[in-house]
């Protein structure tokens, strides 16, 4: 399946008979304010997407700082943003897509095939030079999309740990976090033994945009993705995973995501952790 769309790609499909739902999942760590920057500005018709909210469900030690939201909840959110059967879904944020993958990792998860990213998110809108609106605008029309879980794979803090024997598990977090330099906010630092590290970041070009598919497809073959079996990948709490996941799908890929991630995996104290840069 099509994992992103290009700015003029989204232009021509917003000017069409059949335009797409756009959301914008304006979300960081550490930074709360994700609805007052899209009142600032947003692509015009997107609708705002709650990560913390709308996008999992309440943090527990059991199921770390961002499980996922039950389907029933992530439907109910879904026709709220306006989403309807058959209808094509863009999504973007202002982080290179960071957060708003977590936002296409559930939609396709719950069962949507027409998900997509807008490649570059909203940096490369403005570097086209391409209009935002302000303020917030009234609710859409309500949907009646309807979601099934499981349509993409999952793992559990012990198929997670399975994957560093009979697969590859890879650690979608910064290289201080992997290697246990720095913790800023999950209980204990380092990462889950036999891990290993490839940063988000590195899945995007200078632009914000992903990487060509061979560039990305060599960046996992190196850390062990071509003679895998099976993948996984986690980060702090399953949200750039996701981002991990769609560039990995972009080189040919299929991964799990381990929803839970570091933020479950550290609180749990009979879990082991490993430090420095070796797995």
């Amino acid at each position: 399946m099509t994992v992103t769309t290009t700015v003029a790609e989204l232009r021509a499909l917003l000017a069409s008979d059949t335009p797409p739902a756009l959301l914008d999942v304006r979300w960081a760590l550490g930074d709360p304010h994700g609805r007052a920057h899209y009142v600032e500005g947003h692509i015009p018709g997107a609708v705002y997407v709650d990560l913390d909210t709308e996008l999992a469900s309440a943090p527990s030690p059991e199921g770390g700082r961002h499980p996922l939201p039950a389907i029933e909840d992530l439907q109910e959110a879904a026709r709220g943003w306006g989403l309807r059967q058959g209808r094509q879904v863009v999504l973007y944020d202002d982080l290179g897509n960071t957060a708003a993958a977590r936002a296409w990792w559930l939609l396709r998860y719950a069962g949507l095939g027409e998900v997509t990213l807008l490649d570059g998110a909203l940096g490369a809108w403005r570097a086209a030079g391409l209009p935002l609106e302000s303020g917030l605008p009234a609710d859409p029309p309500r949907g009646d999309v309807v979601l099934r879980a499981g349509a993409l794979p999952v793992v559990d803090a012990d198929g997670a740990a399975g994957l560093t024997v009979s697969g590859l598990l890879l650690d979608a977090r910064a290289g201080e976090r992997y290697r246990g330099e720095v913790e800023p906010v999950d209980p204990r630092a380092g990462h889950i033994p036999g891990a290993v590290s490839a940063p988000t970041g590195e899945n995007l070009a200078a632009d914000g945009t992903f990487l060509p598919a061979e560039e990305l497809r060599k960046r996992f073959e190196e850390r062990g993705a071509g003679t895998a079996e099976r993948i996984g990948v986690y980060c702090g709490s399953g949200v750039t995973a996701a981002h991990q996941i769609a560039a990995l799908e972009i080189a040919g890929f299929e991964a799990a995501l381990f929803p839970g991630s570091w933020s479950a995996w550290s609180a749990d104290p009979v879990r082991p952790v490993a430090k420095g840069s070796r797995p």
